[in-house]
Order: C-alpha cells, then structure tokens, then sequence
C-alpha cells in the first residue's frame, strides 16, 4: 500500500469515529419511550399523522402483532412499486416516454427495493420513469431502511423491558425513524451532493455535440432482428458517425442521499455511484462513504444507551471494526498490489509519481485504487450495495473480500437496523458457546439464553447462509442459470456465487458480467432477496417477545461481562468461523482458484 491509501483510509475511519458517538445518541433520544428535547421537536406532527391514519400510538404490540403488521406494510409497499413499473408509460413525469418493465423484471426490483436489497437488474435511466423513480424507488428506500430501524428498536426493547408482553408500537417506530432521522438527515446529505454537482431537475435528456468524433460498428440485422451473415459466416456490420451524446437528467440527489443514508445503494442511473453525475468530486465520494457506515455505526451507540450500559455498544462496534478494517486494508493491498496476470509480462504496476500504479482496470480516474476499493468494502460490509467501480475487475483476492465480508451475513456495520440486529443474533450465539464452557445458563444483558432463544438466533444467522449456498447450486446446474455467465471457468463461478450472495444477504452490489435480467435469474434472486429479509426479521422479533417476557437476572460471579475485549474477541471468531465453515469450499471453487491460476 502507498502512503496515499494508508492516509485515506486512517481518515475515513477517525471522522467516522467522531461522528457515530453524537449520532448515535440522538437516535436513543428519539426512540425513548420518555420525553425528551428531540422527540418533542416533532410531537405536533406526529400527533397530526396518527390521527390522519387512525393510529393509536400508545397501543403497544405483541411481537406477532408487531410482525404481522410490518410484514403486510411492506407486501403492500412491494405492490406499489410493482403496479407504478407496469402502468409508467400512462403516467407523467415521464419525458423518455419510457414503456413498462416486463412482469419479472418488475417483481424483482420491487421486492429488491422492499426488502433493502435494491438489486438492480435494468439500468436506471433507460428504463425507469421520473415518477416511478421518486414514487416508487425513493420512497421504498425511506421505508425499507425504516422498518430495519424499527425492528431493531423493537429487539433492543426485548432487552430492555422485564415481564412485558408488548415489544413497542411499529407505525411510531416507523414514524420517527423516517421523522427525525432519515428526512432531516437526507435533506443535508441532498445539499451537500448537489453542492458537488449531482443533478437534481425534471428536465428531458439534453443531446449535446461531441468535441472528438466517434465511429460505431454495428450488426446488420434482418426485418426479423435477425444478425445476417456473409458468405464466410461472418456478421455482416456498418459503420455509423456518431456525433451527439445524450446526457441523462433527473432528480438524482434527492434519491441518492437516501440510498446512501439508508444503506439501499440502488442507483439513479446504471453506473450507480460510478456515474459522474450520482458521484462527479472525491469529496461527493468521501461523503458518500461516510454516509453509508453513520447510521449503522450510530445504531451501536444507541443500543448501548437504550441498555443502560453504553460499553455493550462500544463492544459490538468494536467487534465490527475488528473484522472490517483488516479486510478493507485486504482489498486496498491487493488492488495496488497489482494485477498478478500481467506480473511476468513485465508490466510496470507500481506506483510513481506519473501513474497510480496497482489495477486500475474498471476504477474510475477520479477515485484511484484507495477510494475504490475502500468503497468496495464499506458497500459490502454495510449492506448497501453502491458501487463505484466494476468488481468484476478486481484481482482475485480483492474480489474475495467484499464476496466475504456479504457472506458474513452482513453484520459487520449491515444495513440501517438490520446489520445490529444480526449481529446481536450472533451474540447471543457467542454468550450460549461460552455458557457451554463453563456449564452455566448463558445471559446477556440479564436475560437467560435458552432454547428459544437459541432457535430463532440460529435461524437468523443460517438462513442467509443456506440461500447462497442452495441457490448457488440451483443456478449452475440448470442452463437457464448458467445462460447468463459470460466468463468461463473460475471467474464465471464467482460472478454466480456473488449475484447470489448478493440477493440472499440483501446487499445488491453485482460483480458484473453476469446477464440476470431474465426470468430465471430475476424468479431466483428474487426469492433470495424476500426470504433474506422477512424471515430473518421475524425470527429476530420472536426472540425479542421472548425476552422482554423474561424477569432480569442481576449478575453475579458467573456471568460473563459482554463489554471486554475477550467478548469482542469471542464474538468476532464466532462470526469469521461461521462464515469461513459456510463458504470457503465456495471460494475455494471461485476467488481461490481464480487466484492461483494467475501463475500463484
């Protein structure tokens, strides 16, 4: 690594650190069941939304109430965006004249847009509407990273409340999480993007003139949209000037500050945060980082401080970091190591002060290889699914990394909510394995660990795990799968083995090269993307009624203190040992294998 990556990424991580303390402390003020200076900011509004919807805000819920109502919430959101993507070429805002998204493609984005995935199989500006991008996508990107929030606060509130039937009210949770957190903090994240130069308008695409003259060579095809050919077999191509550009308009900032905020990482345009109008400055792409990783890092900060105890949320965020920052350096190495293809062709790769040495093949001249492949690593740790370069150009190992690090089941930072509460799934594992050891009934946070527990955190961490590694195997043994690889041998593996790790672990990033807009993939990756989300979330919310049903357990010699660096230790092998027992014959057949066949 160069001087130059080391100081980028020691930067990132201190302003990171010194913002999740404040953050994370607003949010317990606004999810405190008391009063207080920040919720009686928005009292009025509230109060005004619930009697507009009929809601009760003091009713509290049972976790199957609470489940039940968050799941039709979002099956009735999963609607929506799926009737807008079929009806668009009626409705206005539509000045491309866009026709409507065939019916698979259109199921696929809206249950990844539902479920926080935002796996995007078409490209944004050839495809989408104005209105359904703001009516549709926008909004599901509030919600999706909203109902995370809240079933998070719910599983905390299991922790907290002793002999309670109810986990909380889901419609007030939902209400602040958009209210205080999500809009206000979008709103700044929107200026400062169009600051840099996002666009942000309703105009049509402007066709502008360009400096250098280019020739496209294009297949000659019959009245059938058949590709003729000539007498030796050959497709027969013309040669046509092309001297105009389209330029893609739109009110891209206000969907990409969310996308970001919320960990949703669905993009405005193809490209995604690649494209230099969603991200045209290293400032705009420095902010962007920060932005995925603020409030899943301040969500362990709140968690510390609804518990009572703010050292419990210092130990998972530093579980997180403990994980993430020797694999983020990993991927930085690597890409500035080099590509290992070319090192006996004597190819210069190291870096001067004339060129940035490394691989730079699909890395943006903008970004360099420190930004994007720290990029690379917090998009993937976090669950959000940006990208701003093509992963299918990474080197072997720095492709194995951001694979990895979604395989953990996105709990090192993970999405809005969502990534806490898989990682609290995976303590209360590590708190059950060290009760074993010394012959005790586990607790954490004063609640007994017991068998129901254990079932419902187990199925939590698994169930992402058994999607990948099923549905992998589904889509290499049927043609219809395989149909879709355009690269052979190892790296075809991997670009199936991340698309569906992608789906099942609701991140959405894609490592490119791989055809999925076609039903079998869209069926498939859709069904990964609804079960990663919903099941897991309800197994989560089952465990917290069960535990808020429990009395408090004062503790005592035997109890194992979850704030010290032996459980951060503990904590952090129980996650890698899962997630390398799970995938390594996976990676071993992909990343590894690419890696070795490079002349290692």
């Amino acid at each position: 690594m160069t001087t130059n990556d080391i100081l980028q990424v020691a930067i990132y991580l201190v302003v990171l650190l010194l913002l999740v303390k404040p953050v994370g402390q607003y949010m317990a003020l606004v999810f405190a069941d008391t009063p207080n200076r920040v919720n009686r900011l928005g009292a009025g509004v509230e109060r005004l939304m619930y009697r507009a919807s009929g809601i009760r805000a003091e009713d509290d819920m049972g976790w199957r109430r609470y489940a039940m109502t968050m799941l039709l919430f979002n099956i009735a959101g999963l609607l929506v965006v799926y009737l807008l993507q079929r009806v668009q070429q009626w409705l206005p805002l539509n000045p491309q004249h866009f026709t409507a998204i065939t019916p698979d493609s259109a199921m696929n984005t809206a249950i990844s847009f539902a479920s926080n995935t935002n796996w995007q199989a078409y490209s944004g500006e050839n495809a989408m509407s104005y209105l359904t991008q703001m009516l549709g996508l926008a909004v599901q990107n509030f919600l999706s990273a909203a109902t995370g929030i809240a079933v998070l606060i719910a599983v905390i509130r299991g922790f907290t409340r002793k002999s309670s039937l109810s986990i909380g009210n889901f419609w007030v949770d939902m209400t602040r999480s958009v209210l205080y957190i999500l809009l206000p903090f979008s709103l700044v994240m929107a200026l400062l993007l169009v600051s840099q130069g996002v666009v942000q308008n309703f105009k049509a695409y402007v066709d502008v003139p360009l400096t250098q003259h280019i020739v496209q060579v294009e297949q000659v095809k019959d009245a059938q949209g058949n590709v003729l050919k000539d007498a030796a077999g050959h497709d027969v191509t013309k040669e046509s000037p092309v001297d105009t550009q389209s330029l893609p308009m739109g009110p891209a900032a206000s969907q990409i500050a969310i996308k970001q905020l919320g960990t949703n990482g669905g993009g405005f345009f193809g490209a995604n945060s690649a494209h230099p109008y969603e991200n045209p400055t290293p400032l705009a792409n420095f902010i962007e980082m920060l932005a995925i990783f603020l409030i899943p890092g301040g969500l362990c900060i709140t968690f510390g401080s609804m518990v009572g105890d703010r050292r419990q949320g210092w130990a998972i965020l530093a579980t997180m970091l403990l994980i993430f920052v020797p694999l983020a350096i990993g991927v930085v190495a690597a890409e500035q190591a080099g590509n290992p293809a070319l090192h006996g062709l004597a190819v210069d790769q190291q870096a001067t002060a004339l060129q940035p040495g490394g691989n730079m093949e699909g890395k943006e001249t903008r970004f360099g290889i420190a930004a994007s492949g720290l990029f690379t690593a917090i998009t993937t740790a976090a669950s959000c699914g940006a990208v701003n370069n093509a992963h299918d150009s990474l080197t072997p190992l720095g492709g194995l990394v951001p694979m990895w690090l979604m395989q953990l089941g996105e709990v090192i930072f993970g999405g809005v909510g969502s990534g806490l509460y898989g990682m609290l799934a995976f303590a209360v594992v590590a708190v059950f394995i060290a009760g074993l050891m010394v012959g005790r009934t586990p607790e954490y946070l004063g609640k007994k660990i017991e068998a129901y527990e254990m079932k419902m955190a187990s199925l939590a961490v698994l169930l992402p795990c058994a999607l990948v590694v099923i549905c992998t195997a589904i889509a290499v043994m049927a043609p219809a799968g395989v149909a879709g690889v355009s690269n052979p041998g190892a790296h075809g593996f991997s670009e199936v083995l991340y698309a569906v790790s992608s789906a099942s672990n609701n991140n959405g990033s894609a490592f490119g090269g791989l055809s999925t807009n076609t039903p079998f993939w869209n069926v498939l990756l859709g069904v990964c993307m609804f079960f990663a989300r919903f099941p897991l979330a309800i197994a989560m919310l089952a465990m917290a009624g069960s535990l808020a049903a429990k009395r408090h357990v004062p503790p005592s010699a035997g109890t194992l203190p979850t704030h010290t660096p032996l459980f951060v230790t503990l904590l952090a092998c129980v996650v890698i040992v899962v997630g390398a027992l799970t995938f390594l014959p996976a990676l071993a057949l992909g990343p590894i294998a690419e890696y070795l066949m490079s002349g290692h």
